[in-house]
């Protein structure tokens, strides 16, 4: 396929951006790299928080955020031997590890302390055309719909391993704080494949009625309730409250909710990542309930596997709305509302 000198990317050129779209060089891939020709990129909110600087690695400046890309592989380096030209592949937040720690050992790749980030530590999906390690992209079949598959690369395969985080088992009841939004929206989804019945927590009518559609059996709505707790309980099936908490909200106040009202020995899922937040939890209650609060970053090869399979197989239809590269920053800025309901997917220009 031949591949042009020069594209259009969106460059963050300084920490707090804007982005700014521009025609630079096309990179050329390494031995162990190929070059997709990115037809797709979702936004999220981790690209948000990368821009302005909220995350505590180090990132390259300046640079091309995106890592929810999906595209064809247009050329590729003498040891790119997993994938082939022509092949339909998506780019995700984890771009190489250094695959022989102890946790690349344990397939926890995403907390290799020399993992290179998509769109954070190198250059990543708001560009025409991108280099990635051929062993970390993920192979999409032919038929599948690029623009519909790009969010199950970051944000479907961090619910799903979540989920799976949570413990919750079939039959058992899940809270997703945050259901109406991009995360949401898969986390709800993905826990209704998985046989679990799923209580949404969010706002606004709107949500609420795309929540109930997705699957929901009870929604709740935060800005209606006197008593969250009491309430989140209450629309368990038992009334004890959920067996787990998937929490993707952007803001503080949810964290500290959630474990007063999961059941005892229930389990508190952090994938929200609201700045300079915390997580803060009564220690007498805690202890006597045993209930179990944790963090979910991501998730290893495997979970992507997995996590498109559920895609594939017509489990998972994600709600978006497509824009162009060129509207990064107002995609950026609704996001920066909490407006937005499901997910924004960028186009790339022809």
């Amino acid at each position: 396929m031949g591949v042009p000198e020069t594209q259009w990317a969106q460059v963050i050129e300084q920490v707090g951006g804007p982005a700014v779209y521009k025609q630079i060089p096309v990179p050329r891939p390494g031995p162990d790299e190929v070059l997709v020709k990115i037809k797709y990129s979702s936004v999220c909110h981790t690209d948000l928080h990368v821009m302005r600087g909220e995350l505590p690695m180090k990132m390259k400046m300046p640079l091309i955020g995106g890592h929810e890309g999906t595209g064809m592989v247009v050329a590729r380096g003498e040891l790119a031997n997993q994938v082939k030209i022509g092949d339909h592949v998506g780019i995700k937040w984890l771009h190489d590890s250094c695959r022989a720690c102890e946790f690349c050992q344990k397939a926890e790749e995403v907390l290799c302390p020399h993992a290179q980030m998509s769109g954070y530590t190198v250059d990543g999906t708001f560009q025409q055309y991108c280099t990635a390690k051929a062993a970390y992209v993920s192979r999409i079949p032919k038929d599948v719909p690029l623009d519909a598959v790009a969010p199950i690369l970051c944000a479907g395969i961090s619910v799903y391993r979540a989920l799976k985080e949570s413990g919750a088992q079939a039959g058992q009841s899940v809270a997703i704080v945050g259901a109406g939004g991009g995360l949401g929206a898969l986390a709800l989804q993905y826990a209704k494949a998985m046989s679990l019945r799923v209580i949404a927590i969010d706002e606004e009518r709107e949500k609420q009625q795309m929540c109930m559609n997705l699957g929901a059996e009870v929604y709740v709505d935060f800005t209606q309730s006197d008593d969250i707790v009491k309430d989140v309980r209450a629309a368990s099936p038992d009334g004890l409250g959920p067996h787990a908490a998937i929490i993707v909200a952007m803001s503080e106040k949810p964290f500290q909710q959630a474990p007063m009202y999961v059941r005892s020995h229930g389990t508190v899922v952090a994938v929200g990542l609201p700045p300079n937040a915390f997580i803060k939890a009564p220690i007498v209650e805690t202890v006597t309930r045993m209930i179990s609060i944790k963090g979910s970053y991501k998730g290893n090869r495997q979970d992507s596997v997995e996590a498109i399979d559920f895609f594939v197989r017509g489990l998972i239809h994600i709600p978006f709305k497509t824009a162009t590269l060129k509207d990064l920053n107002n995609v950026f800025d609704l996001m920066d509302k909490q407006t937005i309901v499901g997910r924004y997917v960028l186009q790339m220009p022809d």
